[in-house]
């Protein structure tokens, strides 16, 4: 579904402090899997998170998606893929919104307003119809058992309860691939055991899942595919766990 070629991101370019957080990384991340990046803090994997998601764009080399629709390519494209380092800004935003599901460290909840108006955020742009993306909102909030927190404000939910909002605001618009960025970083071991149960029914479902975290529960379970070590911006091993 998505392969790197030789890609690197640096930031301050041609200046005294320029610092390279990916350094020619080549990677393919296989449909229907969970590829899980682990490291430490500054070995480049929310950079790497963010070059994939189309968030940021690479300084040099090639990063191509598979298998994926647009609007604005012929269908027959989809198999032989298209590299989007260079693509207009516009088709990324289209992308970013059909193609990835976010969830982030810090949640990046909209304080203020409920957890069902959270969901649907991502929706509006798509222009889908307000009605229907309220309906799966409420749906993905009863299949996380959750519901019952549909008109309460972000503010006053729990780690855990954030956490299942998040991840229905990023399955929202019904995206191939989920992107979480240490997802477990604020969770107690209890809480992060059920995100890895719940991103297993995802995968089960087919979605293809990409997990920056240094989180041993997360690594280290058994649903993982495909486990990525980077250091340095580097990659320094790939171990394939199926």
């Amino acid at each position: 579904m998505v392969e790197l070629t030789q890609v690197t991101k640096s930031f301050n370019a041609g200046k005294a402090n320029q610092f390279t957080a990916v350094d020619r990384v080549s990677l393919d991340i296989e449909p229907g899997l969970l590829t899980v990046l682990k490291g430490p803090s500054g070995s480049g994997k929310t950079t790497l998170l963010s070059l994939i998601g189309c968030m940021a764009r690479p300084s040099s080399g090639r990063i191509t998606l598979r298998g994926i629709r647009t609007t604005f390519l012929p269908a027959n494209n989809s198999a032989s893929g298209f590299d989007i380092s260079s693509l207009p800004e516009r088709f990324l935003t289209e992308i970013r919104r059909t193609t990835f599901g976010f969830i982030f460290q810090q949640f990046n909840m909209v304080k203020g307003i409920t957890a069902l108006e959270n969901i649907v955020l991502p929706a509006y742009p798509t222009g889908e119809d307000h009605a229907s993306s309220r309906k799966r909102a409420l749906e993905l909030l009863e299949l996380f058992g959750i519901r019952r927190h549909a008109s309460s404000r972000v503010d006053w939910l729990s780690g855990g309860e954030l956490q299942r909002v998040a991840i229905a605001r990023a399955l929202i618009n019904n995206p191939y691939a989920i992107i979480a960025d240490e997802p477990t970083a604020h969770l107690d071991s209890k809480l992060s055991h059920e995100f890895v149960d719940i991103i297993g029914s995802l995968k089960l479902q087919g979605k293809t899942i990409l997990i920056a975290s240094h989180d041993p529960i997360v690594y280290g379970s058994s649903l993982a595919d495909t486990v990525v070590e980077m250091r340095d911006g580097q990659i320094a091993g790939i171990e394939k766990m199926t």
